[in-house]
């Protein structure tokens, strides 16, 4: 993952890791929730505040009854 946030094109990676195939690579792109979560932020409406969802304690307390 490193290398990939590096900017290494994935074919490099797929050769140095003796991969078969790139979709092979492709599998841990899915698996890298930072670049998910990157990727998110880039969507975020305008007018919403940036950064994570904090659920305030009454919702956290209400779920643990669950």
């Amino acid at each position: 993952m490193r290398l990939l946030h590096a900017g290494v094109d994935t074919t490099v990676i797929a050769l140095w890791l003796g991969h078969e195939s790139v979709q092979t690579t492709q599998i841990y792109l899915h698996a890298d929730l930072k670049l998910k979560e990157q990727a998110l932020n880039r969507t975020t409406p305008p007018t919403s505040r940036p950064g994570r969802y904090r659920p305030p304690d009454q919702l956290l307390a209400f779920l643990e009854t669950l």
